[in-house]
């Protein structure tokens, strides 16, 4: 498979970790960043991740950052992705068994580097098979709705209360 793997300054260490781990397990990896330490913003790298699932540039993407809530968050804004945080084997496995997740992201603050090898080998050794078709028709469905204008309601905060 071919893996897209991206993070901010928090995560580069272990993105460089899982790089190379994920090479060892016989997949392709393309580097979406960052390169350093030098600090960067996390949702540009998790823009460019999920672009490339929804592009067919990479099969699965592995997001890294403090905590891999604000890449998840940020990746799941782009149309068609479903992104999961996954810091154990069993969230990793059910991230693509339950919710055809393309992208799984961890946060570096949070996971140490063997541990999160292991949360990368169970999501690579899975793959959807339509487990909970349902349920993810139904997030498929409504994210239609919303990009066709059909759903648009007012979000808390934006009501101009």
């Amino acid at each position: 498979m071919k893996i897209g793997i991206g993070c901010d300054h928090n995560g580069f260490e272990l993105k460089e970790t899982i790089k190379s781990f994920v090479e060892e397990l016989g997949h392709e990896v393309k580097d979406y960043g960052c390169y350093s330490i030098e600090a960067i913003d996390y949702p540009d790298v998790a823009f460019k991740v999920a672009e490339g699932v929804s592009n067919g540039e990479i099969e699965r993407g592995i997001l890294i950052c403090g905590t891999g809530i604000g890449v998840c968050i940020a990746a799941n804004k782009y149309p068609g992705i479903r992104a999961a945080m996954a810091h154990d084997v069993y969230s990793a496995e059910r991230a693509q068994l339950s919710n055809d997740a393309q992208i799984i992201t961890m946060g570096a603050k949070i996971i140490g580097p063997e541990v999160a090898k292991k949360v990368v080998a169970a999501y690579l050794n899975v793959k959807w098979q339509g487990g909970s078709q349902r349920k993810v028709d139904k997030i498929v469905e409504k994210e239609k709705q919303f990009l066709t204008g059909e759903g648009q309601q007012v979000i808390a905060g934006s009501c101009g209360c």
